[in-house]
């Protein structure tokens, strides 16, 4: 069935149309979280949904992940629309009917909320093909909490065959109204990497400790000075964090034990200030060592960059939804959370959209136990992608 002029009344009808089965799939996998390339039960959904439609895809890319090919009417750019289908560690307890009935896992993101509002986007694509410019690549990525699944993918060549030109991705909101979406020009989410120290020295008697080399103290010293890189080292126009999440050494009272291990995360939005902040820390252990006769042992990861928008998929993205949803979109300031889309971003111009997800009278927050997200986000969320691919792809 061809598009009229404005296609707002199409979309719409499309998606009342199948919502309440979306909701369903998403409810199923709700109660069948599974963690990071482990997404077999998932990926298997999204398998099944994708053939019913009639879209090829193939599964097994990037280990667990699935990728479907929707072809346009006419020539023109790829675009990859990126939704991510792994839970988290966590015991739910929101009570729900739907809730998780697997022991310690949980959609406590909303990577079941992205799985689904993708389904229902190839849904309506696969009836709006004709009316596109280009190939839309679907892209159902797992292991984003690992912060290891879009490299797998493109390990396995995601960005070919065809190759990726644009990317759009999105993420759910508590924290925005369910209708309302956001946006973050340039830098919008930071670059995560991990760090691990341990400091090693000399047991011996608490009693006597003149006879031993205390990691205990040195490694305090190291997590008080660690705080200084932000404040006194980072330009402070440029956002940072560094964090301390975890601390391990010794076991009774009276001993100095051999070594004390300490973990953190560094987050940044600019190279130079992720630059800074690693050198910072490799020289800080490098003054616990002299001034205090222990041995440090780092283990330093880079984890993924930040996650840069570009306006060239901003600006139609945003202009397409007020077109089918209205004034319902708001520029925000980054935020220091980070996300592995980045990892497709540095070699492709993309784009991450914030789809609100917030109930009413709730004041949900994403990897919590009771997260409750309204489900009507996946029908305006798949509104919202169909009409910004129809715009990308014009």
């Amino acid at each position: 069935m061809s598009l009229s002029n404005d296609p707002t009344d199409r979309i719409r009808e499309l998606i009342a149309a199948i919502e309440p089965e979306l909701i369903a799939i998403r409810r199923d996998i709700h109660a069948h979280p599974e963690l990071a390339f482990e997404e077999v039960r998932t990926a298997a959904v999204v398998a099944r949904e994708l053939t019913r439609l009639g879209i090829p895809h193939q599964t097994g890319i990037g280990r667990t992940g699935v990728v479907g090919l929707i072809e346009g009417g006419r020539p023109g750019p790829v675009l990859a629309l990126r939704a991510d289908m792994d839970a988290l560690p966590i015991q739910e307890q929101t009570g729900l009917p739907w809730a998780s009935r697997i022991e310690g896992k949980m959609h406590a993101c909303g990577h079941d909320l992205h799985t689904t509002t993708l389904i229902g986007v190839a849904a309506l694509l696969r009836q709006l093909a004709p009316q596109l410019a280009g190939t839309v690549k679907l892209v159902f990525q797992p292991a984003e909490e690992a912060v290891g699944g879009m490299q797998a993918m493109l390990d396995d060549g995601l960005l070919d065959n065809p190759r990726i030109d644009l990317a759009l991705g999105f993420h759910n909101a508590p924290n925005l109204p369910v209708g309302r979406f956001s946006y973050t020009r340039g830098p919008g989410l930071a670059a995560a990497d991990t760090f691990a120290i341990t400091v090693h020295g000399v047991s011996g008697h608490a009693a006597h400790p003149h006879s031993a080399i205390d990691p205990v103290v040195a490694a305090a010293l190291l997590v008080t000075q660690l705080q200084t890189v932000v404040s006194r080292e980072v330009d402070p126009m440029h956002p940072a964090v560094v964090t301390v999440g975890a601390i391990h050494g010794g076991e009774a009272a009276n001993i100095i034990p051999d070594s004390v291990t300490f973990r953190g995360t560094v987050r940044t939005l600019h190279a130079p200030a992720r630059n800074i902040a690693e050198a910072a820390i490799r020289r800080l252990c490098q003054g616990a060592e002299a001034s205090l006769r222990v041995r440090c042992e780092i283990a330093y990861r880079r984890e993924v960059p930040a996650l840069v928008n570009d306006d060239r998929v901003i600006d139609p993205t945003i202009a397409a939804i007020r077109r089918q949803l209205g004034e319902v979109v708001e520029e925000r300031g980054p935020i220091m959370g980070a996300e592995d889309l980045a990892v497709l971003l540095e070699r492709v111009p993309g784009f991450q959209l914030r789809i609100g997800s917030g109930a009413p009278g709730r004041a949900d927050r994403l990897h919590n136990s009771g997260y409750a997200p309204d489900e009507a986000c996946i029908g305006i969320g798949v509104q919202a992608i169909t009409r910004a691919t129809l715009e990308l792809l014009s």
